[in-house]
């Protein structure tokens, strides 16, 4: 009897040492560099379970044993809390690192950026340009639909996607700000506002004078003055599908006979907004239109420099014209001197 009992508790002493140096053992490996040489993009699927992740990872050499990482995770109560995604694991990480990383959803970052102004059309060749982003688009959206800014995406998203994400984007920015716009407005609808706004983002790129250019559009609808804004009929020629050769939207310069052709979108023709937006504008513009500075400005043109020079009478505003010319006569000849002067230059 005292035999068995002697051999009962050494094989159980055994055991119990057996477990702690198997437990040591499997804690050393699950925390130990991992065997990856080289930078690895791994995609977790959605609906994946611990035991096709594992394995997945074993085959994939980021870890060594599929059964070590399943018991390192299920020893960190995180086997239910694995994400789906996208992710990049470096060379040697552990596959402690591994789980720890799919546990809080580290995944690659995709971003893809739509600076604001574009039009629908330009948006979409954008996107079109995002190899990553997968189908062909169905269809251009409405003009003023889509929400400037810089999304993420996943790998596999589509690029339809990314639109219904930013005209969803653009719907409840809209619906934000619409309720708290300033009283007393001409604007009487959110596409009213929109629609201004995109005009306000294709006059100035300078974010200080975004509601002073509002200001000026809106003094023009409250007295009836045409709003007399080159983007708008540059947009009523080319409908948003604008060249991109360095040269401008009409790959040249706007002519007389341009602001003299009559379309629903020329502001120097027909008073008034137009009938939709000319472009997608951002929010800062959105918010300009609806909180615009209050000044007596009437008119506005460039400056030289960037900005523009804001004027309230027209008398004033021939002079900053005349201004303006001059310093693009100057600007013209001093471009002109310089290509002369490297086409004269010696080539080596």
């Amino acid at each position: 009897m005292r035999f068995l009992l002697s051999s009962f508790i050494f094989l159980f002493t055994l055991a119990i040492v057996g477990s702690a140096l198997g437990f040591w053992w499997a804690s050393t490996e699950f925390e130990k560099p991992g065997p990856l040489t080289e930078t690895l993009l791994f995609e977790v699927p959605k609906g994946s379970g611990l035991s096709s992740i594992s394995h997945e990872l074993a085959s994939e050499g980021a870890i060594n044993n599929s059964y070590i990482f399943m018991f390192g995770t299920r020893l960190m109560g995180a086997q239910s809390e694995l994400k789906a995604g996208e992710y990049e694991f470096e060379p040697a990480i552990s596959a402690y690192s591994v789980m720890d990383r799919l546990r809080k959803g580290d995944v690659v970052d995709r971003r893809v950026t739509i600076r604001e102004g574009l039009t629908s059309y330009e948006v979409t060749e954008v996107l079109k340009t995002v190899k990553q982003l997968e189908g062909e688009i169905t269809s251009i959206p409405e003009e003023g639909t889509l929400l400037p800014q810089t999304y993420d995406y996943r790998l596999h998203e589509t690029r339809d996607e990314i639109l219904e994400r930013m005209k969803a984007d653009m719907t409840k920015t809209i619906d934000e700000l619409w309720p708290n716009r300033a009283p007393n407005s001409p604007i009487t609808t959110p596409q009213e506002a929109i629609t201004l706004a995109s005009i306000v983002e294709k006059e100035t790129g300078v974010p200080e004078e975004r509601k002073r250019v509002a200001g000026v559009f809106i003094n023009r609808l409250r007295k009836g003055i045409a709003l007399q804004t080159d983007p708008t009929v540059i947009y009523g020629i080319t409908m948003g599908k604008h060249k991109n050769e360095g040269l401008g939207p009409l790959g040249r310069r706007l002519l007389i006979k341009d602001i003299e052709k009559d379309t629903p979108y020329n502001t120097y023709t027909r008073p008034g907004l137009p009938p939709g937006p000319i472009a997608n504008p951002g929010r800062a513009s959105i918010e300009a239109v609806l909180h615009p500075e209050e000044h007596e400005y009437i008119y506005f043109v460039a400056d030289g420099t960037g900005g523009h020079v804001f004027a309230k009478t027209l008398e004033e505003h021939n002079a900053n014209v005349a201004k303006w010319q001059k310093i693009r006569r100057e600007n013209a000849k001093k471009a002109k001197e310089e290509k002369s002067a490297e086409n004269a230059a010696p080539k080596e």
